[in-house]
């Protein structure tokens, strides 16, 4: 008995040994609210066919993850906007040659509580609102109430992309800044007046379904011009919605091997199957940088 206890042990010290010197290399990814769901779920079908991978993925916003790209804490980070100049001053102080993966598309959608009398806006009437020009929905037309602007915390990139894209100017100094798109969503949900910006991810639930309370916008760039859903696949495939944006990855120099394989991967047919659980698009613009 002894001695059968004595070869179990030893057998078991082999066993463990074998697992220390299982290496397993990680990839860190940080960044985006707007990107996190999407790549938490790419990355853990990619993880079922490569168990000596581990992919680690977190958000906080998309200048949190340029930033932390920035200070070398992490492999990869997500971002729904473009790196901006300062932050490529900085890349370039400490040496650090940023390199972007466009590998999706989001449609940045309005939404709004349903009791408000809008189907449509114009890009125009839209930035008067988040400026704080149109402050009353009486203004556009609808019953008298203050209007409520729901939007992202100024570390956002959607927050950035907005304001450059609709506004050109700073947000009204009343705008409610919240920690994500699901905050925003509820928010509007809860108040008659509000009007705010989700990405496409956030509409629809795990059946695909819009979520309920919520009325989505139509957009137009110009008055008297059709106005377009982000809900409109074709529409937003053939760059007619205004609203339509790319999703980066940026890593460090030349990604490493084990980076650019789960890139491919997010290009290939499998990759591409999860996109739709998020209602993301898995095609790029031509207008959009190349993929590497």
């Amino acid at each position: 008995m002894l001695s059968m206890r004595i070869v179990l042990y030893c057998a078991l010290i082999i066993f463990l040994a074998g697992c220390t010197r299982r290496h397993v290399e990680t990839i860190t990814i940080k960044g985006s609210d707007t990107e996190v769901n999407l790549v938490l779920q790419l990355a853990e079908a990619y993880m079922e066919t490569n168990p000596a991978i581990s992919v680690s993925v977190t958000g906080g916003g998309s200048g949190v993850g340029i930033a932390s790209l920035l200070n070398g804490r992490l492999d990869v980070a997500n971002s729904s906007r473009e790196i901006n100049n300062h932050e490529l001053m900085l890349a370039s102080e400490r040496n650090i040659d940023v390199e972007h993966f466009i590998f999706a598309a989001d449609a940045l959608a309005i939404i709004c509580h349903p009791s408000v009398p809008l189907d449509s806006l114009s890009l125009n009437d839209l930035g008067k609102i988040f400026s704080g020009e149109i402050q009353n929905w009486q203004q556009l037309g609808g019953a008298a109430g203050i209007i409520s602007l729901y939007g992202r915390q100024s570390n956002s990139g959607t927050f950035m992309y907005f304001r450059e894209r609709v506004l050109g100017k700073d947000y009204a100094p009343g705008i409610k800044q919240m920690n994500g798109n699901a905050q925003i969503l509820e928010a509007v949900k809860a108040d008659p007046n509000a009007i705010g910006y989700i990405s496409f991810g956030y509409l629809t639930d795990e059946r695909g379904a819009l979520r309920h309370g919520i009325k989505v916008i139509k957009l137009t760039t110009e008055p008297g011009k059709t106005a377009i859903s982000p809900l409109d696949r074709a529409a937003i495939k053939a760059g007619l919605y205004p609203l339509t944006r790319p999703l980066f990855h940026f890593s460090n120099g030349t990604a490493s091997d084990i980076i650019r394989a789960f890139y491919g991967f997010e290009k290939v047919r499998r990759g591409r199957k999860s996109l739709p659980k998020m209602d993301i698009y898995p095609h790029q613009r031509p207008d959009w940088p190349s993929i590497p």
